[in-house]
């Protein structure tokens, strides 16, 4: 990366930022991710790389900044010092606890070393709608805030897309309880869909009669 950043390197990537590059880790999160469900252990070993090209590339960047520059060390000591400042229960003296507990440790620490104020801090919001779902509800149960609201009938004064979402609240709450990850579910159904269609399509038959757009 250095070589193809430097003079007689790639004119592509030495003309590459941060934020030029934000699309592309997206994309390599969400093709990780698809190795991770329906892939090899080629093509997970391949998108582990991809994800891991990413950082050495945004490292390479951050190096060449006039007045705050760092690199891939300086990334992985950080990284490091953090996982031992919220692990106190395995690097310090503090008891393990049970799971609940070890995690609003995590939360308390978190905020105490990021400067957050709200729970809800740092939950980004470009992660989709289901996943931002979790993080919320799941910040709120272990802050002891208003969560997802009481399922049941919507009020009367309800509009549609209200009552929908709610519903759709309701489900990830429900997830959660059954230790369900709502969005690798939704993922699984919809591929699912996809693969029978397609399959109709190869197949010169596309059953679309009666069925919803």
């Amino acid at each position: 990366m250095d070589r193809l950043r430097s003079p007689g390197g790639c004119d592509w990537d030495a003309q590459q930022t941060h934020e030029s590059l934000a699309p592309y880790a997206i994309e390599e999160a969400h093709e990780l991710v698809e190795a991770i469900e329906t892939g090899s252990r080629d093509h997970l070993r391949e998108e582990l790389g991809d994800v891991l090209l990413q950082v050495v590339f945004h490292a390479r960047v951050a190096q060449e900044h006039p007045t705050e520059p760092f690199g891939l060390s300086e990334i992985a000591d950080a990284c490091a010092d953090k996982l031992v400042a919220r692990h106190p229960h395995v690097f310090g003296d503090e008891s393990a606890g049970d799971m609940d507990e070890h995690l609003r440790r995590w939360d308390r620490i978190k905020a105490e070393t990021s400067g957050r104020e709200s729970a809800f801090d740092g939950i980004p919001a470009t992660l989709s709608a289901l996943a931002r779902a979790q993080k919320v509800l799941g910040r709120a149960e272990r802050a002891g805030l208003p969560g997802a609201p009481a399922t049941g009938a919507p009020a009367a004064d309800a509009s549609s897309d209200a009552a929908v979402g709610d519903a759709l609240l309701a489900l990830v709450a429900r997830a959660r309880a059954e230790g369900v990850d709502a969005e690798t579910a939704l993922r699984a159904s919809v591929r699912r869909v996809e693969e029978a269609a397609r399959a109709a399509e190869q197949a010169g038959r596309p059953d679309t009669e009666g069925s919803p757009a």
